[in-house]
């Protein structure tokens, strides 16, 4: 019986973060075969390389899981940023979107792709 009640509590917590929403005001770039902590450390190089400015990651999930990377001269919580997240698809492990700040982006989500 023990065995059993597990297997339903990890089933219904597995289906629970497949359906996860995308994180609003959130439009989705798209997904990586890396971890969540390479591809955020990838878009926070690319973005500090680029302006040569303090790029901010904010930890969201314990052990780098889940990220924010926050746009040079953007500031935690609600900066423009790229939201790097555990991917919901079992073919990917790793789902990225970009949250606007509200000026031009396409410079930013280019360097999120590359990172893909």
């Amino acid at each position: 019986m023990k065995l059993l009640s597990l297997a339903v509590v990890t089933a219904a917590a597995v289906s629970g973060c497949a359906n996860q929403p995308m994180p609003a005001n959130t439009q989705s770039v798209g997904e990586s075969q890396r971890t969540p902590a390479v591809v955020a450390q990838c878009i926070g190089q690319k973005w500090a390389d680029q302006s040569q400015k303090q790029v901010i990651s904010q930890v969201i999930l314990a052990n780098n899981q889940a990220m924010d990377v926050y746009v040079p001269g953007q500031q935690p919580p609600s900066g423009a940023a790229a939201v790097v997240r555990p991917a919901w698809a079992a073919n990917s492990k790793t789902w990225v979107g970009f949250r606007p700040g509200g000026s031009d982006n396409s410079a930013a989500t280019a360097s999120i792709s590359g990172c893909l």
